[in-house]
């Protein structure tokens, strides 16, 4: 007996002596539930297979449909509606960024004792010095402001409507310096040679978290020929391309993983890989067989691809249908570091590490994917007579201000761009964007049969692929989900979408970056 409890006693000081792990985030871009390997692609995907079959596949993980709501809810663990970002995203001439008052994810890392570097994409604003990544907790940043630019020259061109002119300025940074010697690399390459730079120089004694953020695989469609040339048998040269830039991607996530086995850091690390929003059918992105594409609520807009790898999952090789939302990797991540979230608002992620590490129910029940009262698509949608007839009703619904009774709470006016997941239900008001299924390319996109409705109930656990709506079927789940989105509407803050400021025009300086 008392061996056993001796026994104990060390394999519980163990646990408290050992240093937290290491945490590396690779976040892609525009990534589409059908262009992984294991999904059934044909882009060819062998190191995020490999990873994703050693480590837990999320297959029931939400994201944002969007590059900044996405990336807002991974730094603050709260949603949208919570920091003014329902609509759009932040454009590089707006006064804007995720305000200063939240305290992000590295800052907590840092104050347990991390080394907190990033690579990549931020897209969370960049108005003034204050904004930027190195101020909001990283201590090193390397990579890009805004939310696209060239591949190779690094290079972002807006147009900067007080001015009425479209400017191009280089958009690369080095901590808070321009970064100029860089024209001509590839950025899934370089970014890469940075992370595994910064992987090779960690000191082991203190925990690391690295945050890369890739430009993979958002457009412009940019990729050396090598990573093209076996994907002859695509005809369509969207899509030919995308998949050179996912086998580049991919390359990356292989070579970042290498290099943290190669420097004595993989035992320790946890890696997580997540998209930040579905698939652009656009630019050779897809979704299939799931509904819809970025910037829509349907599940091709908002269910990522997501996985997590390395020595510490508790039982690898599991696929996880646990609802999981990319604001839980906040308190999760904290949670692993042995940190606090005391010094947050309210947060509305969830530590989910034993539903993915363990195998356990996921503490979330309830997600709000959006509310935004000001959506407008505008984009190309196959099929525009069924888009046609159903916003010519929205617009007539806006106008009445129509709303449903939802018993003895406020009403929610149905004609807002919005939608909430509890448990397997899952409710769609207003317009949700297109609202098509876009086969691989060579195949017809898949029209509704039926109008769309301004209020749309579906049982995401038995029809992930939103066929059959309920909601006559179900008018007390209706009932229950707009009284929801009603609570959460009260509880939002005014959304934050300003004009652009003329004094960002970055022509006397060259480089996109704060003017305040």
């Amino acid at each position: 007996m008392r061996k056993l409890v001796l026994c104990f006693l060390l394999v519980s000081v163990a646990r408290v002596a050992a240093k937290p792990p290491n945490v590396v985030f690779i976040l892609a871009d525009d990534y589409g539930w059908n262009d992984v390997g294991y999904h059934g692609s044909e882009i060819r995907t062998p190191h995020l297979d490999r990873l994703s079959e050693r480590g837990v596949r999320l297959e029931n993980y939400y994201v944002q449909p969007l590059c900044t709501p996405s990336r807002n809810q991974l730094m603050t663990g709260r949603y949208q509606i919570r920091t003014g970002l329902q609509h759009q995203i932040i454009w590089p001439c707006q006064p804007y960024c995720v305000p200063l008052d939240e305290k992000l994810l590295p800052e907590l890392l840092r104050d347990a004792g991390y080394d907190t570097h990033m690579v990549g994409k931020w897209h969370l604003g960049m108005f003034k010095k204050d904004c930027l990544p190195t101020r909001r907790g990283f201590n090193s940043f390397f990579g890009y402001l805004t939310g696209s630019e060239d591949y190779l020259d690094h290079h972002r061109c807006s147009f900067i409507t007080p001015l009425n002119v479209s400017r191009c300025a280089l958009d690369l940074r080095d901590g808070e310096d321009v970064a100029n010697n860089y024209t001509g690399l590839y950025s899934t390459e370089l970014f890469t040679q940075r992370a595994t730079d910064i992987i090779t120089r960690h000191t082991p004694e203190k925990p690391l978290f690295l945050y890369v953020a890739l430009q993979a695989v958002h457009a412009p469609l940019q990729v050396p020929e090598r990573y093209v040339a076996p994907y002859g048998f695509i005809k369509d040269d969207h899509r030919r391309k995308y998949a050179g830039m996912v086998s580049a991607m991919d390359e990356a996530v292989g070579n970042i993983s290498q290099a943290l086995q190669d420097s004595g850091l993989w035992n320790d690390t946890v890696l997580i890989f997540s998209t930040d929003n579905g698939g652009q059918t656009l630019e050779g992105g897809n979704n299939w067989p799931l509904r819809g594409r970025k910037w829509t609520l349907w599940e091709g807009g908002v269910r990522g691809v997501a996985f997590v790898s390395g020595p510490l999952i508790e039982q690898p090789g599991a696929v996880t249908r646990e609802l999981i939302h990319i604001s839980d990797w906040l308190p999760t991540i904290v949670g692993l570091a042995g940190g606090s979230t005391n010094g947050t608002k309210p947060l509305d992620g969830f530590n989910v590490w034993d539903a993915i590490s363990r195998g356990k129910a996921s503490p979330r029940v309830e997600l709000l994917h959006n509310i935004d009262p000001l959506f407008v698509d505008t984009s190309p949608c196959p099929g525009g007579e069924v888009k046609g007839e159903f916003l010519e009703e929205s617009l007539r619904s806006a106008s009445s201000s129509r709303s449903v009774s939802v018993g003895s709470h406020a009403e929610f006016n149905i004609s807002v761009h919005a939608a909430i997941r509890y448990k397997n239900w899952k409710l769609l008001t207003g317009y949700p964007g297109c609202p098509l299924w876009f086969a691989p390319p060579g195949g017809r996109p898949l029209e509704p049969s039926e109008p769309l409705k301004q209020v749309m109930l579906f049982d995401i656990e038995k029809d992930p692929q939103e066929r059959e709506e309920l909601s006559h079927r179900r008018p007390e789940m209706v009932s229950f989900l707009l009284r929801r989105l009603q609570q959460y509407q009260k509880q939002a803050e005014p959304v934050v979408f300003p004009d652009d400021d003329l004094r960002c025009d970055p022509k006397t300086t060259g480089a996109w970056g704060p003017w305040e």
